[in-house]
């Protein structure tokens, strides 16, 4: 009696650790199935690219390693609307350094996830707004042609490289972000930018804009600037030697010195009012007769821009060699 006790218990507990086993083995696979969390259209494009093998089956391990993904869409497809509108599941490749996704109809990114990230770019979708608060890691940021209002960069310390022009910006604050090189920031509704902390800026282009003030007298790095179409009055750039290319035309400015930018090979300044009559005085190096031969005024065109049509007056530049 005792040992047939024993043989039922015995029984018993194989049972229990059979079916716990099972439990087990299938809470194992369903926690490593992800495919319910990514949008169908995303994980087709990642099958057809080679990130996964089958897109009806999704698998954790086959996406945590991943370090870069680039499913861009075309131009063409993106102007008849033939791309992607969602990258859920995005969230999984947990060490994603480079997420290539510009040319779709996104109108949402969720990448707090993917705190590897060193490069996004998200340029040319339907963003009205981009959290990259946990993505502290990033040195480059491309998300221009957009729909953005706002964009915090203030956690992104690393960042060496923005893009976000052609948004709807009112503001932009870069003043944590004292690696950038580049900032690319046209074709938005800034009334004001302060570029006094990046002192390491290279390159700055805040054109098409609504600044009546440009302060660059900390940016003695920089060999392009770009600032046109804004309503400045005045453009201090005496501090800027290194600069190689200046444009900035479609102002308000009455003069514009350039005698110690003798770097300088590319300049455009038309469309502004000069002395309102005729004349829009630049003091440089040289003078009308001794124009450096390398300079160019617009473009590959060493003439077009040389003169230029202002409430109905055509002011041509005076160039005034300094005393």
């Amino acid at each position: 009696m005792k040992s047939f006790f024993c043989l039922l218990l015995s029984l018993a507990l194989f049972a229990g650790c059979s079916k716990d086993d099972d439990l087990n083995d299938n809470s194992n696979d369903n926690s490593n199935d992800k495919t319910s969390d990514f949008n169908p259209a995303f994980a087709k494009i990642l099958q057809e690219k080679g990130y996964i093998s089958d897109s009806k089956r999704i698998l954790y391990e086959e996406v945590k390693d991943i370090e870069k993904i680039d499913i861009s869409g075309t131009y063409e497809d993106w102007v008849v609307g033939k791309v992607l509108t969602s990258l859920a599941g995005i969230e999984h490749f947990e060490s994603l350094t480079e997420l290539i996704c510009n040319y779709n109809q996104l109108t949402s990114l969720d990448v707090s996830k993917n705190t590897a990230l060193t490069t996004l770019d998200c340029n040319y979708n339907q963003l009205t707004s981009l959290d990259v608060s946990e993505n502290t890691a990033l040195t480059t940021l491309y998300c221009g042609n957009n729909q953005l209002t706002s964009l915090d960069v203030s956690e992104n310390t690393a960042l060496t490289t923005l893009y976000c022009g052609s948004n709807q910006l009112t503001s932009l604050d870069v003043s944590k972000n004292t690696a950038l090189t580049t900032l690319d920031c046209y074709y938005n509704q800034l009334t004001s930018l302060d570029v006094s902390e990046n002192t390491a800026l290279t390159m700055l282009d805040c054109g098409n804009n609504q600044l009546t003030s440009l302060d660059v007298s900390k940016n003695t790095a920089l060999t392009m600037l770009y600032c046109y179409y804004n309503q400045l009055t005045s453009l201090d750039v005496s501090k800027n030697t290194a600069l190689t290319e200046l444009d900035c035309s479609d102002n308000q400015l009455t003069s514009l010195d350039i005698n110690k930018n003798t770097d300088l090979t590319y300049l455009v300044c038309c469309n502004n009012p000069g002395d309102g009559e005729s004349l829009f005085p630049v003091t440089a190096w040289f003078d009308n007769d001794h124009i450096p031969g390398e300079m160019k005024f617009y473009y590959s065109d060493t003439q077009y821009g040389k003169t230029w049509d202002y409430d109905g007056k055509t002011i041509r530049i005076d160039f005034r060699k300094a005393e």
